[in-house]
């Protein structure tokens, strides 16, 4: 039997507010990361980040990294993951393979959720990490799905 899951109660969510836009230009040529050739003075038009980065403002909610166990999926220590929580889908089989921010029994971490027949558990994106199986005696609740990954170079 998978695990249920669990809507969370004792948790306050604070919603991004999206009345206070911040418009960055959007140029339309798509630039090479390798050899540099001439910039287009094309200007596409504006994009405001959070609408482009939060679909479901009062679902979301942002964390920052910690570890290394899932750099493979371009999520890196000290990012800052956008998890939007209004992507939890109570049939658990319907999220298989998304990277989730989950807790099991007390501990919050950030795993590929993996689904095979009945078993559950939560992938690392980085082979020095074992699986996590989720038994049925696990306390296990699955936050939000992680949609973005934000990095300072």
């Amino acid at each position: 039997m998978l695990p249920k899951v669990l809507p969370i109660r004792d948790i306050t969510f604070v919603p991004f507010a999206l009345s206070s836009r911040q418009e960055v230009p959007l140029f339309g040529a798509r630039l090479q990361a390798g050899f540099p050739s001439p910039a287009d003075d094309y200007l596409e038009g504006k994009i405001d980040l959070n609408q482009y980065l939060v679909r479901h403002s009062a679902a979301t909610f942002l964390v920052r990294i910690d570890g290394d166990s899932m750099i493979g999926a371009g999520i890196f220590p000290g990012d800052i993951a956008i998890v939007d929580r209004s992507l939890v889908d109570p049939d658990i089989k319907a999220m298989h393979n998304k990277i989730v921010l989950a807790v099991i029994d007390g501990e919050f971490t950030i795993k590929r959720l993996h689904i095979k027949g009945k078993a559950v558990s939560l992938v690392a994106e980085n082979g020095n990490y074992q699986p996590i199986a989720v038994g049925e005696s696990s306390d296990f609740t699955i936050w939000g799905v992680v949609k973005h990954s934000i990095r300072h170079f």
